[in-house]
């Protein structure tokens, strides 16, 4: 398939020049069809619908050649007459460019600076002359290992893992990183895994042959407490398991990697270590708060996921705590904004605990300035100058909470994966990404268009936020393909992002990689005590009715209805 694609590629042009040659007058119609819209965008059904008219007028049999090829995997046409460019998607993240002078017919194939900078032309020329600030990512990811083949996008960690392993897996002395990782594991200056009695890869494995066969002779269910003082006299500290048999099970996978490596153990095994208890999730903006928000501006789905994200997530880490033996209570932070003038809302409180969870609190930061706090709400779009100096205020208020680093932090929404980014930059922690919406996608053409959006949504500052987040993230979840990288026809929200340009600011020839392993897809779950069947008629919130009804069939307006 590889080569089939590289094949296409590299044959485009010529392919193209091919059709010309045997189609000549039925293209030059075409063409001078597109080049009579004039100066501008079309879009991919606009083309088509050209393409029909022409191949239904003049009987053409164009349908089977590589000229409908190319227009249907043609995403955008640049028109400037007599010349009309074409972005074109061979498959999701690999694009090629090409333009076609209508009066000669000749192809010129184009390098993606060279391309938008002929599409910035439709804005009346590029700021500073010649003279354009061009952003490429690719050269500070260039040596990581990524993927090629479409269906590994969005399956980075599995990627990863096998890329790992076979690494690892060279020769014995390779495992010497993880030896010397699970010597190092602590949390708050508490050793955890091994400690240093054991010096090398051969200690290790003597050890761990003699602790299996002291847990072969316990009751499976025999608490690790009962060992512990043991197990650290030789060496292993807390962390293997809660039972003889998860401690058995731990100590078997890891004998297995030294002896008969694979994959598959390794993933697990890595999953099994227990490394996360302090998570701070940032969602800044909005009125973020568990009663009396509905219908306030900026409370949207991001705030109702992570409201039941945070609860499940809690238990999760409370039962694996449990299972690895370890006597430690996770804290979950949501950091978001607060709220002086709340207007009935708790978004004036500090410190507010999550509905379902134990550990899990709400801590909110005001925003400043050097006049003092902001007192009022602000729009998700007009939030960008109070960003850097929040984060500031963000990182003293969660290390005084916490009494302590978070191990992990994710940004929600394009100002809260900036405020992860910044944070996570500061502190040196893991950072993890959710975008929820990548407004680039929902506005069409308000990149090349900036002018007509910016002084409304500051765009050129979300985008700037959302390439500089994607790029620092140590990870991103997505929900499906589709969003990192469309489908056949349709391009992905985070693939919009791989070239585009702002004139007057700066051109993207390299944003972002779809096929980076840091995209992983985690498709979101359900809440079972919200969403159940239609006929467990006891669980529906009946008393909600009336209200309900009021609201919808009322003849009286007010401006809480509205």
């Amino acid at each position: 398939m590889a080569e089939r694609v590289l094949t296409r590629v590299h044959s485009l042009r010529e392919r193209l020049d091919a059709t010309l040659a045997a189609h000549r007058n039925e293209i030059l119609l075409f063409l001078s069809r597109v080049e009579a819209h004039g100066k501008g965008i079309l879009k991919p059904h606009q083309l088509l619908a050209e393409f029909e008219a022409i191949c239904q007028a003049d009987k053409a049999k164009l349908q089977d050649h590589a000229f409908q090829e190319v227009l249907k995997s043609t995403q955008e046409a640049i028109v400037l007459p007599p010349w009309v460019a074409l972005a074109i998607r061979l498959r999701p993240g690999v694009w090629e460019y090409v333009r076609v002078n209508v009066n000669a017919l000749v192809v010129e194939e184009l390098t993606v600076p060279e391309y938008l900078h002929f599409k910035e032309e439709l804005v009346n020329g590029t700021a500073n002359g010649n003279f354009v600030l061009e952003l490429d990512f690719e050269p500070f990811t260039a040596s990581f290992p990524k993927p090629t083949l479409t269906k590994s996008i969005g399956n980075g960690v599995e990627f990863l893992n096998r890329h790992l392993s076979a690494k690892m897996f060279h020769d014995r002395e390779s495992m010497t990183p993880l030896l010397d990782f699970l010597r190092m594991h602590h949390y708050k200056g508490k050793t955890m895994m091994l400690n240093d009695r054991i010096r090398n890869l051969n200690s290790l494995q003597a050890v761990l042959r003699k602790a299996e066969e002291y847990l072969s002779t316990l009751p499976p269910e025999t608490p690790s407490a009962d060992f512990v003082h043991k197990f650290q006299e030789i060496g292993l500290e807390r962390g293997w398991g809660d039972t003889a048999e998860r401690v058995s099970e731990m100590i078997s996978m890891l004998l297995d990697l030294l002896e008969a490596p694979d994959s598959c153990t390794l993933e697990k095994f890595l999953g099994r270590i227990p490394m996360v208890f302090n998570v701070v999730i940032l969602s800044p903006h909005g009125y973020f708060a568990q009663e009396n928000v509905l219908g306030y501006p900026d409370t949207g789905g991001q705030v109702v996921y992570i409201l039941d994200q945070v609860p499940a997530l809690e238990r999760e880490m409370l039962k694996r705590i449990k299972e690895q033996g370890l006597d430690i209570t996770p804290r979950i932070l949501i950091v978001t904004r607060l709220l002086p003038d709340a207007v009935g809302t708790t978004c004036g409180q500090r410190l507010e605990k999550v509905f379902g969870a134990e550990h899990s609190h709400i801590l909110r930061v005001p925003f400043r300035t050097e006049k003092g706090i902001v007192r009022k709400w602000i729009s998700r779009f007009e939030v960008w100058p109070y960003m850097e100096t929040f984060t500031e205020d963000v990182a003293k208020e969660i290390t005084a909470e916490l009494q302590a680093k978070p191990d992990l932090i994710i940004g929600n929404y394009s100002e809260g994966n900036l405020a992860a980014s910044l944070l996570a930059h500061k502190l040196g922690v893991t950072q993890c990404t959710i975008a929820h919406a990548l407004e680039k996608t929902k506005y069409p053409d308000s990149d090349i268009y900036l002018k007509n959006f910016d002084e409304k949504y500051h765009f050129s500052c979300q985008f700037t936020a959302d390439l500089y987040a994607m790029n620092h993230t140590d990870f991103i979840i997505t929900s499906t393909f589709q969003e990192i990288a469309g489908s056949k026809d349709t391009v992905g929200q985070y693939e919009s992002h791989m070239a585009f340009t702002m004139p007057g600011l700066y051109r993207v020839v390299h944003g972002i990689d779809v096929f980076d392993p840091k995209f992983n897809i985690v498709s979101p779950g359900a809440d079972m005590n919200l969403y159940f069947s239609y006929t467990e008629k006891e669980k529906r919130l009946t008393a909600l009715h009336p209200e309900i009804e009021e609201l919808l069939f009322s003849d009286v307006e007010n401006e809480e209805h509205l």
